[in-house]
């Protein structure tokens, strides 16, 4: 762990994050875009912030934090729940995820999260809207 480096462990949700740090702070902030402002002003040029891979939930954060020139790895959670099996945590709340998240940063080596381009993302949208649109095109069909 690098002692210059604060790390922050990210547990995100749907409506909220909480945070805590590398010094043991713990906060909540809403998910999105306020909160988000609220969010980078306890950061430095120094911080890391780290989050799992929600599926959908972290791209908004992780992004804003990207853009703003804030260190961000967004890593697997199968990897990040094995850690936190390894510890044998029995308390499972967001706080106490958001703290195991801030230790395994401090502990493993971590990738820096680059994003996807603007054209991979568009590609993501189109493919996540296909499903949808061909049960459509079926059901029209049927009709």
């Amino acid at each position: 762990m690098n002692k210059d480096i604060k790390y922050f462990g990210i547990d995100i949700s749907h409506l909220v994050f909480d945070v805590t740090d590398s010094e043991g702070h713990y906060y909540q902030f809403k998910n999105s875009t306020t909160g988000f402002k609220k969010f980078i002003k306890l950061l430095t040029i120094n911080s890391h912030c780290v989050m799992e891979a929600t599926g959908y939930y972290h791209y908004q954060l992780a992004y804003y934090l990207l853009e703003s020139g804030i260190k961000v790895s967004v890593e697997n959670p199968l990897a990040v729940k094995r850690f936190i099996q390894m510890k044998l945590s029995k308390i499972k709340t967001d706080k106490s995820d958001s703290k195991l998240i801030c230790e395994y940063a401090k502990q493993v080596e971590l990738k820096l999260w680059k994003g996807n381009s603007k054209h991979q993302t568009e590609c993501l949208q189109m493919t996540r809207q296909t499903p949808c649109c061909i049960y459509k095109t079926k059901h029209d069909v049927k009709k």
